[in-house]
């Protein structure tokens, strides 16, 4: 956890945090597999509180038979949320 020393979030500044958020997650599972070889991307981006905000990133990510043996889908998913966390860290820097 990193403590920005931000400023109450407003919640348009929220729902823009977990937009960003999303994205780069989605982004990320895309740039790593070819979309025919995904079966299920659901991507769940939650902030609670104004200050400090807590962001949860859930994935839930099904690939396709023939890309399960080639793509290790709990290192994709770690992945995804790490970039989730990272975007949205930058984001929050740009407020401060």
């Amino acid at each position: 956890m990193v403590e920005l020393g931000l400023p109450e979030l407003t919640t348009e500044q929220i729902e823009t945090l977990c937009e960003i958020a999303e994205n780069a997650a989605r982004k990320h599972v895309q740039n790593r597999v070819n979309s025919k070889m995904v079966d299920c991307l659901d991507i769940a981006v939650e902030a609670q509180g104004t200050k400090p905000v807590d962001l949860s990133v859930e994935i839930n990510l099904t690939l396709t038979v023939d890309a399960e043996n080639v793509v290790d889908v709990n290192a994709l998913v770690e992945e995804a949320v790490a970039q989730a966390h990272l975007a949205s860290e930058n984001f929050l820097r740009k407020l401060v």
